[in-house]
């Protein structure tokens, strides 16, 4: 009988459907980490919230641990990559919360725009300031949605029940979808300059980190609200209250912040800022969903072996999974290397196998190419729900095996159209375990990715190379490998550097201002 501990406050009814399915079941919450390392080793899964530490220490006293089922979506409190050496599946709850986050959403909204709890404070103190708090109507108002996903699009529902005006930014976000949300799809500058109240559901990425900067305020309307419920660090709070002190800001509302708990905060005495200490997903309905939730999930696994939500395994067989390791790093990068370059709305990938690998089971591979190609936009991405993400976007999946001879005696080949075109990236393996990209947008270029690159792509004009060499140099960036390629002399060129750490911002602004360069973005694998 598999035995489960339950270490953090969740509904009861979690522990009663353990028990219901034959699932021995212990409910041991506030154990300090010594004491969870002891205890670990005698459970097959461990039941969680946020409190709960699951640290590389306490995974590596947990002999007999399959599984850490994490009740509701953040994952920050779980070592994944020592879950991984270990073999234990990680699961969460991704969509528990969705809708208790989104109506956290509408109520700051409206708390900003009525200045709530600044009257309720002067009335508390029996002033009746009631000229001091003019309102403003959210009816006719332009709301701009950063991130229309899950949460982002229960929030767009919500908005346009109160008869505002959505518009939003989201580069997955696909025209038939927007069309199906009444909704109309707009660029960044574009939300910024119109939007009289903006709101951020996107996840913390190298991508989103800081997108709402000094930079970005500027361009926003006279009188902007910014209402940030998703993730701490979406936006440069610095430069958000210089901007609220300066005017042009009317007011903010905050459930998130970039160090937490926020004890102390640049925000904080604001009397045009609300803020809440991360209640997006406190309501006593979310919690004993993600419960239920990651009870059934945690169950299905260790009675079946069944497979949900997890952020760390595909759906395969343990047979298949030490055969397709290389294939799957191979696919995984693949999928990441087109998801870095994406920035419009993206709307098919079709994944093409010739080789030995067509002869194998592909379908994890393509999830975990998928996961690899969605995940820079979307941290809640992983390889088992990827299908179904694409899906709701609207993103066409084609999987073709090829029969016929290739170059290579194993190829993998992805190509993405989005609203601006095409682009394909095609890889192999060297040696049957050593992954090797072979080909961007038909150019022939190999190389191998590692955690740092810098990818261009230029006129080929001469002086470039030089002058690119120099830029990094002069920037203190180090080249660990070069590697070159080109569609035809005169054409265009692409440029894949290896470098020693990430190059830093500046440095990569200074290159992308170079004559004769089209695309320069940083990479990481």
């Amino acid at each position: 009988m598999p035995k489960v501990l339950i270490s953090d406050k969740l509904s009861p009814r979690a522990a009663e459907i353990f028990r219901e399915r034959g699932i021995e079941t212990d409910v041991d919450t506030g154990l300090a980490p010594e004491e969870l390392k002891a205890k670990i080793g005698a459970y097959d899964g461990l039941a969680i919230r946020s409190a709960t530490k699951a640290t590389a220490e306490i995974i590596a006293a947990a002999d007999n641990l399959k599984v850490i089922g994490r009740a509701g979506i953040g994952v920050d409190n779980v070592d994944i990559p020592a879950a991984t050496g270990r073999g234990i599946v990680v699961m969460n709850t991704p969509h528990g919360n969705s809708i208790t986050t989104a109506e956290h959403t509408i109520a700051m909204m409206f708390a900003s725009a009525r200045q709530i709890p600044a009257a309720d404070r002067s009335t508390h103190a029996g002033k009746w300031e009631k000229s001091r708090f003019m309102g403003t109507e959210l009816t006719g108002k332009v709301l701009g949605v950063i991130g229309c996903g899950n949460i982002g699009s229960i929030v767009v529902e919500r908005a346009q029940g109160l008869r505002m005006r959505v518009i939003a930014f989201d580069p997955f976000l696909s025209p038939d979808r927007a069309e199906d949300l009444d909704i109309e799809k707009v660029e960044l500058d574009e939300l910024l300059a119109r939007a009289d109240i903006i709101t951020l559901h996107v996840p913390m990425t190298d991508q989103t980190r800081g997108i709402i900067d000094a930079a970005a305020l500027a361009k926003t309307k006279p009188g902007v609200r910014i209402i940030n419920c998703a993730r701490g660090g979406l936006v440069v709070e610095e430069d958000l209250k210089a901007a609220i002190e300066s005017g042009h800001v009317a007011g903010a509302a905050f459930d998130v912040f970039a160090k937490e708990p926020a004890k102390e905060n640049v925000l904080f005495g604001m009397e045009q800022v609300v803020a809440t200490p991360h209640l997006g997903a406190a309501t006593a309905e979310a919690q004993e969903k993600v419960a239920l939730q990651v009870a059934e999930q945690m169950a299905d696994y260790l009675l079946t072996g069944a497979v949900t939500n997890a952020l760390n395994m595909p759906s395969l067989s343990a047979e298949e999974a030490k055969r397709l390791g290389p294939y799957m790093q191979l696919a995984e990068q693949l999928g990441s290397f087109a998801g870095q370059l994406t920035r419009t709305g993206l709307t098919s990938a079709r994944i093409e196998y010739e080789g030995d690998v067509a002869h194998l089971n592909t379908r994890p591979l393509t999830q975990v190419m998928l996961c690899g190609l969605l995940q820079p936009m979307l941290d809640t991405v992983n390889m088992v729900n990827a299908p179904i993400v694409a899906r709701e976007r609207d993103i066409d999946v084609a999987e073709v095996k090829h029969e016929r001879d290739c170059d290579y005696q194993t190829l993998i080949r992805l190509t993405v159209t989005t609203e601006r075109g095409e682009r394909c990236v095609a890889g192999t393996l060297f040696g049957s375990d050593k992954p090797r990209l072979v080909e961007v947008k038909g150019i022939s270029v190999e190389a191998t990715l590692t955690p740092h690159m810098l990818y261009i792509t230029n006129e080929d004009k001469p002086g470039f190379i030089g002058a690119l060499g120099t830029t990094l140099g002069d920037g203190g960036v180090n080249i660990a490998t070069f590697h070159l390629g080109r569609a035809e002399r005169g054409s265009d060129a692409i440029a894949l550097l290896e470098l020693d750490e990430a190059i830093p911002a500046d440095v990569l602004g200074k290159v992308r201002a170079l004559p004769h360069t089209k695309q320069a973005e940083a990479l990481r694998f």
